[in-house]
């Protein structure tokens, strides 16, 4: 991998202590791979020095002098801290300096300053967070969007549906199945909304712009029915944060299973590595590092609390994005969608045929 990567490494609960070895990790697994060290160079000095990336020729350090913090508010990561390591890891990517921006950062100050800083692409009126979650076909599905947009209309979840294709593209995932999360797999289920977004994504598959499955449910998500499932915002942290209880739910079953009797221990250890297969499927850790999709820009949210391989998992994907060119893949597929029909919000004023009707 040859991209080069801002890292805010002073974001997250762990800040340098976990940030830099993941990103000392990336480069001795990817030779041409290189890393723009953002943060106070007095907290990263002892990392640096302890990694080896004081001197590296494929990492460069660039001084910040603020931080923000994970109980800062919007406002003040956008409006009073203008030199923290965050933003400045943002306007590496907007002026070319850097392919992707990785922060463990405060998600909601992250995707403020990314959008303030790098705007959103032609076409495209909100940005979505994507990640993918482990399925039971073995791969894992891409789930957009996880939290960044509450309410949504019918035109988002086409464009989220666009934004996601062309990531799962960049993953080595040419042409994915793309599901629209309903409470059935039938039509004529769900709100007026859904049902609309079903018209659109159906219109587009039929002209060869998407690859569209249809409707799906929320054990499709797990089921590895799709590649792709499309959501609002709200369902989709739910999604998320399930998946995540389930790891630790399973973890904490497996240590009060050995803290009975000699009996349930030997079962449980009976079935260890059976349980311990399953827990690193579903281990957040693995799987970490969401895309901030539809930005002038690559950027990548890591979970706040993720370890030095949590990290470099964020890292990974922020690389193989960039090499994938996923923001002109998305502008590609929004400039054949835009000539059949425009899909912003714009085009709510012009569609003349109401909920239900098929193009």
């Amino acid at each position: 991998m040859n991209a080069c990567l801002a890292v805010d490494v002073m974001g997250g609960d762990h800040g340098p202590s976990e940030t830099l070895p993941a990103c000392r990790a990336l480069l001795d697994r990817h030779p041409q791979a290189r890393v723009m060290l953002v943060g106070q160079p007095d907290a990263m000095q002892a990392g640096l020095q302890r990694h080896g990336l004081f001197d590296h020729p494929r990492a460069s350090v660039v001084a910040a002098s603020e931080v923000v913090s994970m109980d800062d508010p919007v406002e003040v990561a956008l409006r009073r801290k203008k030199d923290s390591s965050m933003r400045r890891a943002i306007e590496l990517v907007k002026d070319g300096s850097a392919q992707a921006c990785v922060s463990s950062g405060n998600t909601g100050a992250l995707m403020a300053v990314a959008r303030y800083v790098l705007k959103t692409l032609p076409g495209i009126d909100r940005p979505a967070i994507a990640t993918y979650l482990p399925n039971a076909a073995g791969g894992s599905t891409l789930v957009l969007d996880l939290g960044a947009n509450v309410d949504c209309e019918a035109e988002h979840l086409l464009q989220f549906a666009v934004m996601g294709t062309a990531f799962a593209a960049a993953g080595g995932h040419p042409n994915p199945r793309v599901g629209l999360l309903n409470v059935g797999e039938e039509v004529i289920k769900g709100s007026e909304m859904i049902k609309r977004a079903g018209e659109l994504l159906r219109q587009a598959h039929s002209e060869g712009r998407l690859n569209f499955a249809g409707n799906v449910e929320g054990d499709d998500i797990f089921k590895g029915s799709v590649d792709i499932v499309v959501c609002d915002g709200f369902v989709g942290n739910v999604a998320l944060k399930a998946t995540e209880g389930v790891a630790r739910m399973l973890t904490g079953m497996m240590r009060e299973e050995f803290t009975r009797n000699l009996g349930t221990r030997l079962l449980a250890l009976a079935a260890l590595p059976l349980l311990a297969r399953f827990r690193r499927r579903v281990d957040p850790q693995r799987y970490n590092g969401a895309a901030l999709l539809g930005l002038r820009g690559l950027v990548f949210k890591s979970h706040g609390v993720a370890d030095a391989f949590g990290f470099e998992q964020a890292l990974e994907r922020a690389c193989e994005a960039a090499q994938g060119e996923v923001v002109h893949e998305i502008e590609r597929i929004l400039a054949t969608l835009h000539a059949a029909a425009p899909i912003g919000a714009a085009a709510q004023d012009d569609r003349s045929d109401g909920p239900g009707h098929m193009n």
